[in-house]
């Protein structure tokens, strides 16, 4: 089983290639696994940290990388440690390379057996993080033939998973080689311990620590504390074309007129970010890099058009509404909520646990069509007492969440 696994690891590069000479994320991933094995050992060579201890994490992409980052965060308050960050994906690599705390970034090598025993050789870790769903047979194997423990970190496991249907004993039995599961709900827990796995540790997800601390460590935005001064206002981020349809409808509806709305879009290509300026048409809209503070006051819609800047926009929301649920899946509700902000959303987020559990605490509503968006928040905007509950609400799940990164911290010596 192994071999066929380490062939369809082979067939996989090698359709990634064929992509690449005409997809720019996957000629991003191809080119960026070129001399990654020569660039580590360059980089460890100029690290002058004797007898250091040299934790990996590894994400497969910027959502993963956020959960590993309080922990991230944490290890490096230790002395004489060095940290090393690995994607497999350009969409997480391509924005946070630069990373400070961590002394290189770098791409994951493709997971074969013979680049799992190079990458143990080149950094010697002392342990290793996988985060969230990362699953590397090869890799994983090596670890464990060289006593390296590795730990999975804000675990998640569903009963569709291959571990758990009739095909996955070989898939089940490479479990095996993480020394620690450190799980986000009980679902996942039960899953591991039907197949004889025990050692689960339910910490919850270390999201929460990330959220809740940026949501203290919030920026100041000008240009858009000056927009929303005027109305309340609707922050929607990492939207696709469908929630901009529903956006673009419904901001131009009677029961909305006194509302403004930030949008920052997941795309923010040229051609996308005229398309939402022409679905707009008719409403006064303006470029976050085009707008000026003293006359964005004017502007009914605010396009952001750069990325790093969403998680500190929800502090102007009277209501946020996240993307993503009318397409691919929905994006991360926890920042918005960790500034107290009632939350609107698609109907595709059966695979995110934190969705269900805000609508259930009081914090969030799913809508399913432009009416239901304006229904819920006309709501919002006229019963200021039903805006400030959910707001409450969302808070409050975040707050009662947190510490996941202690349980782990308490639990392993790092």
């Amino acid at each position: 089983m192994r071999l066929l696994y380490s062939f369809s690891i082979r067939l996989y590069v090698m359709l990634i290639h064929i992509a690449a000479l005409f997809n720019k994320k996957a000629r991003l991933w191809a080119n960026g696994r070129k001399n990654v094995f020569e660039n580590l050992e360059k980089k460890l060579a100029t690290i002058n940290k004797p007898s250091a201890k040299l934790y990996w994490f590894h994400c497969s992409s910027l959502g993963e990388f956020e959960q590993g980052r309080p922990l991230i965060e944490k290890t490096r308050e230790k002395e004489n440690v060095i940290i090393l960050v690995s994607f497999f994906s350009p969409s997480g690599y391509e924005i946070r390379k630069n990373y400070p705390l961590a002394d290189y970034v770098f791409y994951l090598p493709t997971d074969t057996q013979s680049n799992a025993k190079k990458i143990l050789a080149t950094i010697k870790p002392t342990a290793v993080f996988f985060i969230k769903y990362e699953f590397w047979f090869n890799i994983l194997n090596a670890l464990k033939q060289n006593k390296i423990p590795v730990y999975l970190v804000s675990g998640v496991f569903r009963p569709e998973q291959h571990f758990f249907k009739w095909y996955g004993s070989w898939f089940a039995k490479q479990l095996k080689n993480f020394e620690q599961f450190f799980l986000q709900n009980e679902t996942s827990q039960k899953l591991l311990n039907q197949i004889g796995y025990k050692n689960t540790t339910l910490c919850g997800d270390t999201r929460f620590d990330r959220v809740a601390q940026v949501a203290l460590q919030k920026k100041e935005i000008e240009i858009a504390k000056q927009f929303s001064a005027s109305a309340k206002t609707i922050v929607a981020g990492s939207t696709w074309p469908a929630d901009e349809t529903i956006l673009a409808d419904a901001i131009s509806n009677d029961k909305l007129q006194n509302m403004k709305l930030i949008i920052a879009p997941h795309e923010i290509d040229e051609q996308h970010l005229a398309a939402i300026e022409k679905s707009f048409n008719g409403k006064k809209i303006v470029r976050f890099s085009k707008a000026d503070v003293l006359s964005v006051i004017n502007f009914d819609v605010l396009i952001i058009d750069n990325i790093g800047m969403l998680s500190s926009l929800y502090q102007y929301a009277y209501i946020a509404y996240i993307g993503g649920a009318f397409d691919k899946g929905l994006h991360n509700i926890l920042e918005a909520a960790a500034h107290g902000c009632p939350i609107l959303f698609g109907p595709n987020h059966k695979k995110f646990a934190e969705a269900a559990a805000l609508i259930d605490a009081g914090g969030a509503f799913e809508i399913n069509s432009t009416a239901q968006f304006i229904n819920y928040s006309s709501m919002l905007l006229n019963e200021p007492a039903m805006q400030k509950m959910a707001a409450l609400c969302s808070k409050n799940y975040v707050n009662t969440n947190k510490g996941a990164c202690d349980i782990i911290l308490n639990q392993i010596a790092i």
